[in-house]
Formats: C-alpha cells, sequence, structure tokens
C-alpha cells in the first residue's frame, strides 16, 4: 500500500509539471509586452511610441494574458495527460469536452435554481465568467478536480470494447460517456458546496479588517495561501474595491477601497499625505523581493549536476515575478514538492505586509517593478515612503533566502534540481561500458540504445518505459536483473530502484535517450 500510494504521488507530481512548466515562459513574455506598452515609460523612452513595437508588445501581452486567467482548463488537460496511463493524447482531448460540460451544466443549474447573479454585478460575487459561461470561480482548484477524474476514469475504461453495432461506443467514447451524468451531478454539488467556501472567505474579510496589524497579517498569509484554488482573489478584490479596504472624502468624493482610493489620491496634489487604506494593495514585496530570495535558495541547494536545469526554470520565474508580480511559476514549482516552503512563504509574506504598516510605508507595487516605478517614484518620498518598501524588500530577500535555504538541506527537501538520485552516483569508465558492449555480440559497441536496453535485463524484462524532465521511468517485469554500472556507463548519474520501479537519471538529455530506447524497442507514438 505504502508503495502503491507513493507512485500515486510521483505521478501526481510528474503531471503537475506539464502544466507549471509552461508558466514561467508565458509570465515573461507578457512582462516584455507590458514594457513595449507602457505609455508612462514611453515617455521617457521615445522609441516606444512607434507604431509597430506597440502593436508587437499588444499581441504579445494580450494574446497571452488567456493563459493565466483560464488556468483551470489548462491544469485540467495537463493533469489528465501526465496522469493517463497509455492513449494519453485522447484522455486530454476528452478533459476539454467535459470542462466544457461542467461549466455548461453549473451554469444552467445556477441559472434554474436562481443563483446566477446579473453579468454586471459579477466583482465580489464568487462568480466569474469561464471560457464565456458564468460559473461559481473555482480557479485553478476545479481543473485539479477535473483532471483527477477525468484521468481516474479514463485508466479504467480507456480499453473497454464492445462488438458488433455498439462497437462504436467503446474505448475513449466510453469513457466520455460516462464521464458525463458524473460531471453533470458534480457540477450540481458544488454549486451547493462551493459558495459555503466563498462565504467562508468572505467572512474572513470582515475579521481581518477590523484586527488591525493581526489582520493585515492573515490578510497577507491567506492571499498566498489560497493561491493554488485560484480564490486568493476573493481576499483581496472586496478590499481594492469595496469599503472594506476604507473610505476616503478626495476632492469633495467620498471613494471606497483601497486601489480606488490610492489612485484618487495620487490624482490630487491637495493630497500630501497618502492614507492607510493604501497598505491593502502593498502585496508586492514578497513578489518583487522574497521570492527572488527564494528561488536563489533554490539554485543554490540544487545537485551541482543539475543547476542548469534549475537555472532554466528558477531565472524566468524569478524576473517574472519582479517585473509583472506574476509569482505562481516560483510558488508552484515548490507547492507540491516542498509544501513546508509554501506554507513558510505565506507566513513571511503576511509579515512583510506588517512591516510595511508599521513603518507608514504607502507604496504599491501589486504588479512588479513597472507599476512600482511609475506610480511611487514621481510621487515622490513624502507621500509614499518608498525607500523603506525596498529596505522591507531587501531584509525580506534576505530572510526568505536563509531560511530556505536551511529548510532545503536541513530537511533534505526535494526542491528543484533536488530529487533522490544521489544514490551511488559516480559514473562508470568509458573503457567499462565498451568492454560490456563488446562482451555481448549481440550488441553493437555504439549502440547505446541497445546496451541500456540489455542493463535492465533485456527487452523482455521491460514492461513500461516514461520518462520526466531527468530521468528514464521503467517498469520492469524483474529489477534484480538491472546493471547500474553498465548503466552508469551510457553517461546515468544514478540509479534509483523501488520494486518494480526504476528510475535512471540522465538530466536534462533524457528525451533523447528515451527516444532511442523506443525506438530500439520497437516503440511507436506513445
Amino acid at each position: 500500500m505504502k508503495e502503491k500510494i507513493m507512485n500515486a504521488m510521483q505521478r501526481f507530481s510528474k503531471a503537475m509539471f506539464i502544466p507549471v512548466l509552461i508558466l514561467p515562459i508565458v509570465g515573461i513574455l507578457i512582462a516584455f509586452g507590458n514594457i513595449l506598452t507602457n505609455a508612462r515609460l514611453a515617455e521617457y523612452a521615445p522609441f516606444l511610441k512607434n507604431t509597430l513595437i506597440f502593436g508587437f508588445g499588444k499581441i504579445l501581452s494580450g494574446s497571452l494574458v488567456p493563459i493565466l486567467s483560464n488556468l483551470g482548463i489548462i491544469f485540467c488537460v495537463g493533469l489528465a495527460v501526465g496522469l493517463a496511463k497509455e492513449k494519453k493524447a485522447e484522455s486530454g482531448f476528452t478533459s476539454v469536452l467535459v470542462y466544457f460540460v461542467f461549466i455548461n451544466a453549473m451554469n444552467i443549474f445556477l441559472n434554474l435554481s436562481g443563483k446566477l447573479v446579473p453579468a454586471d454585478q459579477l466583482r465580489g460575487s464568487g462568480q466569474a465568467v469561464v471560457l464565456g459561461t458564468q460559473v461559481l470561480d473555482m480557479g485553478v482548484f476545479l481543473g485539479i478536480i477535473l483532471g483527477i477524474v477525468v484521468a481516474y476514469i479514463h485508466n479504467r475504461y480507456c480499453k473497454k470494447d464492445f462488438n458488433g453495432a455498439f462497437q462504436v461506443y467503446g474505448g475513449s467514447r466510453l469513457v466520455f460517456l460516462i464521464l458525463i451524468p458524473i460531471v453533470v451531478v458534480l457540477a450540481v454539488v458544488l454549486s451547493y458546496v462551493w459558495p459555503s467556501v466563498q462565504w467562508g472567505i468572505s467572512s474572513l474579510g470582515y475579521y481581518i479588517q477590523k484586527s488591525g496589524n493581526f489582520g493585515i497579517f492573515i490578510y497577507g498569509m491567506l492571499e498566498r495561501l489560497l493561491i493554488p484554488t485560484g480564490l486568493h482573489h476573493l481576499v483581496y478584490t472586496p478590499f481594492l474595491y469595496t469599503q472594506l479596504g476604507g473610505v476616503e472624502t478626495i476632492g469633495g468624493q467620498v471613494i471606497e477601497g483601497a486601489r480606488n482610493i490610492y489612485f484618487a489620491e495620487i490624482a490630487d496634489p491637495a493630497v500630501k499625505v497618502l492614507s492607510g487604506s493604501v497598505i491593502w494593495d502593498a502585496r508586492g514585496v514578497s513578489k518583487m523581493f522574497g521570492l527572488v530570495g527564494a528561488c536563489l535558495a533554490l539554485y543554490h541547494t540544487a545537485d551541482d549536476d543539475k543547476k542548469k536545469k534549475a537555472k532554466a526554470i528558477l531565472i524566468p520565474a524569478a524576473i517574472t515575478s519582479i517585473i509583472a508580480g506574476v509569482t505562481e511559476p516560483i510558488e508552484f514549482s515548490f507547492l507540491f514538492t516542498a509544501p513546508i516552503l509554501f506554507g513558510i512563504h505565506a507566513v513571511l509574506s503576511g509579515l512583510g505586509m506588517v512591516a510595511l504598516n508599521i513603518l507608514n510605508v504607502r507604496a504599491i507595487g501589486p504588479n512588479g517593478l513597472i507599476d512600482f516605478l511609475l506610480y511611487n517614484l514621481p510621487l515622490g518620498i513624502e507621500k509614499t515612503s518608498w525607500p523603506m518598501f525596498v529596505l522591507v524588500g531587501i531584509v525580506q530577500f534576505a530572510i526568505y533566502y536563509g531560511l530556505f535555504r536551511f529548510l532545503i538541506v536541513k530537511l533534505n527537501l526535494k526542491t528543484t534540481g533536488r530529487e533522490d538520485d544521489k544514490d551511488d552516483v559516480q559514473l562508470y569508465t568509458k573503457s567499462d561500458y565498451k568492454a560490456k558492449a563488446e562482451g555481448n555480440k549481440s550488441i553493437a559497441s555504439d549502440d547505446k540504445a541497445l546496451v541500456i536496453i540489455e542493463a535492465l535485463g533485456g527487452k523482455e524484462n521491460i514492461k513500461k518505459v516514461d520518462n520526466c524532465y531527468t530521468r528514464l521511468r521503467l517498469i520492469l517485469e524483474d529489477s534484480t536483473k538491472v546493471d547500474e554500472k553498465t548503466l552508469k556507463g551510457t553517461g546515468a548519474a544514478g540509479v534509483v530502484i523501488k520494486g518494480e520501479n526504476v528510475q535512471v537519471i540522465y538530466g536534462l538529455n533524457v528525451t533523447s535517450i528515451r527516444s532511442m530506447v523506443d525506438n530500439a524497442l520497437g516503440i511507436v507514438g506513445e
């Protein structure tokens, strides 16, 4: 049972990387597009006023933003594909159909039961328009639920076939037919259950607003903790746009909401010092500083032979967080592999906001460095105290780095570049590799794939071949037949054997190794 649980957790962790690893690329390109289209920045860099440059930036950011705003379906497809044991393409296709069935079933049920709010009253209602359909806003959580459900049903019934006239309903069609009533019932059940979750969050909002620095801490912590579910906006949105975030009279008008107050105050020259309401929009300190320290800690604690892999993931993620305030690429990189770090990140984020409030800092930077520079610096130190924002950020950077690095090493956390592949990683010599190849006449000395297969016990011993980003993952009939020395002679950094599951660590070139092995085994397609 323990081995089954561990295998399931490994499959889930690997499947999560399918949608997660695309986020750094998306985020960094969106940030670049925002720079090219920023009107205030164009005042200092006239070349940005060029129509072609502006148009390119607009297209670049505008075409990629929908990816971040539709993470639900992306995680749904990613998990369905990653968790499917076979016929992965069909599983992914089914997940798209199921996602549409779910949101439309929920929309129709909400409408029939009178729960659907008017389209012009969506803000703060707990509902949102998802792919053109108004439903309860469940964010990434919906994608994770549906992806797991689809993969489970797919793995059980994708090979079930019928004879005669009913054979057209076998395979992936049967999977979809089974999923339709399941998903419809799930949509109805969640229509009742999910509002309770949302109500709990809204109730917390009122409590937070009345609790001073403790409330600010809870606010900042929850805003991070709810990132995986996509519900974090239910925490901060009421504070930014309703009276929960404060009420101020500015220029003779009553303004409600932290962000509304901020923009009204910076537009009014009579306002000498920004109000305390701005603190509810000071969420950017951990994005611009803290998480960058976390990235550096992840990189420095990565195994030497995997630092290139870690760098390729963490540098774009850090730049995305600094410039655009998009933190998911970093947070999801350790959320599932080391959840204790995510909890600490949430606590430090809340403490950072408390420090800003104690120091009367009124600078904001919720969308990263560009917003911070353009909105705070022109107002001057008196209105915003922006140098203290930077100082708090530097201190937070150091705390994140020191604490993350200490815990990763102390607890041996399996963060990026620290997978369990360090058992006996000494490489075998090239001469030994050649000797092994020459010792078996059925294997050509220059054919690495055949040597690998032989070292795994032969073709008949291999039940399944797969790979992640650094490892060749196999299920073998008899793992005692594995020749670790020969595998290391082919360039493997290590071999991990757990029952019938064998992992051969090749690093970033594992994809080409997998392709060679598949070809030698005669595996076509999946």
